[in-house]
Formats: C-alpha cells, structure tokens, sequence
C-alpha cells in the first residue's frame, strides 16, 4: 500500500518514502513460527477422546490468539507506519484503526540527528530525531532504515528550501 499522492500540495513531490525497517517484524515472525510448531506437536500428542478435543479447542484458540496479539498486531502497525520525506516537508503518519500524524516542513526543521546502535549499524538502520521550531514536540522515528543517509538527505532538503525561500535556489 503507497502514501496517498493527493495529500501532497500541487509542486511537491515524494523525495523518499520509508518504513521503519523490516526486521521490526522479524521478531514477531519468530514467535509466529515458535508458536505454529508448539500448536502442530501439541496437536499430535493430544489424547483421543472428549479430553483431547476439549484440549485440542484450548491449543486452537490459545495459538490463535498469540498470533493475532504477537503477530498480526505489529505486522500490521509496520505496515501501517509511512515516514515520507517530500521537497517540503516531512510526514510521519501511523495507525490502522486510530490514526495519528505529523507534518513537519522544511523550514521548520531546526536539527536532524541520527542515532545507532551496533545492531542497528549491522542491520542497516537506526532513529532519527527530527526538531522543530514552532509549539509542537520534536519527532522520533524509529528502525528507519539507512538513517544516517536520511539525515542528509533531510539535512540537504532543509537547505534547498532555505535557499530558496531567500531567493537563492532554483
């Protein structure tokens, strides 16, 4: 699923367009996959019977419902998660069933700065923390994916629109 073109003003356009990482979910897979095997091998050594079909609804439902808590849940809020980056500003949208977002522009944007851990180095990623000027809270992005090269880009962009708000650009 793509981030909505008509939310963009008439000359912006999309420079990036992130979720976080994708090993967010490679934890929640594990347990999918841990979870699935243990329902299998408790199904094979269910008694026959009325005992074991009470038992084996319990495994069912109990299986289910990890994976819907477990799995599903933060497959579906990785997907559900846009960092998008565009010639004027930068949006941050979350949520499936309650949405939530936060459009930052440009000229707002105080300092970008990246932070990463060794894994985070390892895997390709890390956060960003966005500042702005102006009421609102700064912004965390989290597993974003190639970080630091963001950053700069980030950083770049600001500059841009610097320039050419003061008639330097274009």
């Amino acid at each position: 699923m793509g981030f909505p073109e008509n939310v963009l003003a008439q000359d912006e356009q999309v420079v990036r367009h992130l979720r976080p990482h994708w090993l967010t979910v490679l934890a929640p897979t594990l347990v999918g996959a841990v979870v699935v095997v243990g329902g299998v091998v408790a199904l094979l050594v269910l008694p026959d019977g009325s005992v074991g079909t009470v038992l084996l609804w319990v495994v069912l439902a109990a299986v289910a419902l990890i994976l819907l808590v477990f799995v599903l849940g933060p497959f579906v809020r990785w997907r559900s998660t846009h960092y998008v980056i565009t010639t004027h500003r930068v949006m941050v949208r979350r949520g499936v069933l309650t949405k939530s977002g936060k459009d930052i522009t440009l000229a707002k944007i105080t300092d970008v700065s990246f932070r990463q851990t060794l894994l985070d180095r390892m895997i390709g990623a890390g956060s960003l923390h966005i500042e702005s000027a102006g009421d609102s809270p700064d912004e965390d992005l989290t597993n974003v994916p190639d970080s630091d090269e963001v950053q700069q880009l980030i950083n770049r962009l600001v500059d841009e629109d610097s320039r050419s708000r003061r008639g330097y650009g274009e």
